[in-house]
């Protein structure tokens, strides 16, 4: 049942970010020949309207949009095509916010699931103020630095920190920017044992925090970990919005700091794996959030469209952030990248893709047999 709701999900996702793409073109007045959900072979035509062709596709892992002369250069496409309907005959400005458009929608989309959520009353993260009058307020780990001292202790992201320990102080208040200055305060690097909720279990685990972590303040004894205060408080429909669009820029925020430094840590061969998910793990996280119910299966939901937001942002061929970079050259250097040097670095772009996603999987299937 985990992997049904997974492909939905991710099915879900993904129409949504290509419907991003095919209401801009459409806005644009660029020539949409077909929007499909799944991939091919074609299984069946749903319909037709003016020139759009819309498909059911045998492999029903996503879906993609057919945009007149996407795939071609200024160079290739014949004159019998350089109509003013035309992907590449769109200023380059038009083509670039085209391409962003499926990144903006699944963060629109992020924003609409949070609100809901939201509305529907479920765990959240809190405002200094909410945290003091909601009773289940705890600290909880949002991200978790790679190569930090929390990730060699263990901690990960999801964890709750029930109390914090050094040399006869203790902590408890669920106030993130109180846990920071605790943490702050270990200046001697004593060992703190931190009580953790993990699945339903408390964990106690150690970490040493030293410099040279927080990026910030690099001179701050820290841990490496993002936290906030997770808890419960009504929010009404008004308010639902405007809080989901808080939530959804600070999710954002810290899941580009976490995406920056692990494609960093990439470079530097230093990445930690057992911090990242591929599909089997996010299969296994879905399970388990559609068993905790709907609402948390929504926030999961949203949590996800950002990430797959902010990755196709990536500048790597083959995500629309390559194909945005392309588009930002060429309007710098005012003629078309050779499309043989287009297509070698794309190829390049694609094979890096998916050698990170098969060490990915393997990593996710290593932690499966390893827990």
């Amino acid at each position: 049942m985990s992997i049904v709701i997974f492909i939905l999900v991710l099915v879900v996702l993904i129409v949504v970010h290509e419907l991003g793409h095919f209401f801009a073109a459409k806005m644009a007045g660029m020539r949409v020949d077909e929007f499909g959900i799944g991939y091919p072979p074609k299984a069946l035509t749903v319909a037709k309207k003016g020139d759009t062709e819309y498909t059911l596709n045998w492999f029903p892992f996503g879906g993609f949009v057919k945009i007149f002369g996407e795939d071609e250069s200024e160079e290739t496409l014949g004159a019998d095509k350089k109509t003013s309907r035309s992907f590449v005959s769109k200023p380059r400005i038009v083509q670039a916010l085209v391409l962003i458009a499926g990144i903006a929608m699944n963060l629109v989309f992020a924003w609409v699931l949070l609100s809901i959520t939201l509305g529907l009353g479920v765990p959240r993260a809190l405002s200094p103020e909410e945290a003091l009058i909601a009773e289940d307020a705890v600290i909880t780990v949002a991200s978790v630095l790679p190569g930090s001292p929390a990730a060699e202790a263990g901690i990960k992201a999801g964890d709750a920190i029930l109390s914090a320990d050094v040399g006869g102080d203790s902590f408890t208040t669920p106030n993130p920017e109180a846990f920071t200055a605790f943490i702050a305060q270990d200046t001697e690097s004593e060992p703190i044992d931190l009580t953790l909720l993990r699945n339903g279990e408390e964990i106690v685990v150690t970490a040493i925090p030293r410099q040279e972590v927080a990026l910030s303040d690099p001179s701050r004894f820290a841990l490496g970990v993002g936290v906030a205060a997770v808890g419960t408080v009504p929010v009404s429909l008004l308010e639902a919005p405007i809080e989901g669009a808080r939530i959804t820029w600070e999710i954002t925020k810290q899941t580009a700091v976490g995406l920056g430094a692990f494609f960093g840590s990439i470079f530097t061969l230093t990445a930690d794996l057992s911090q990242v998910s591929g599909p089997v793990g996010i299969a296994g996280a879905v399970g388990t959030a559609s068993e905790n119910g709907f609402a948390s299966l929504l926030s999961l939901t949203a949590i996800i469209s950002i990430n797959l937001a902010l990755i196709n942002l990536l500048p790597i061929p083959a995500l629309d952030g390559g194909r945005l970079l392309f588009v930002i050259i060429e309007s710098i250097i005012r003629r078309p990248i050779p499309k043989g040097v287009a297509a070698a670095v794309n190829t390049v772009g694609f094979l890096f893709l998916i050698l990170l996603m098969f060490v990915i999987t393997a990593s996710d299937i290593f932690k499966l047999f390893a827990a």
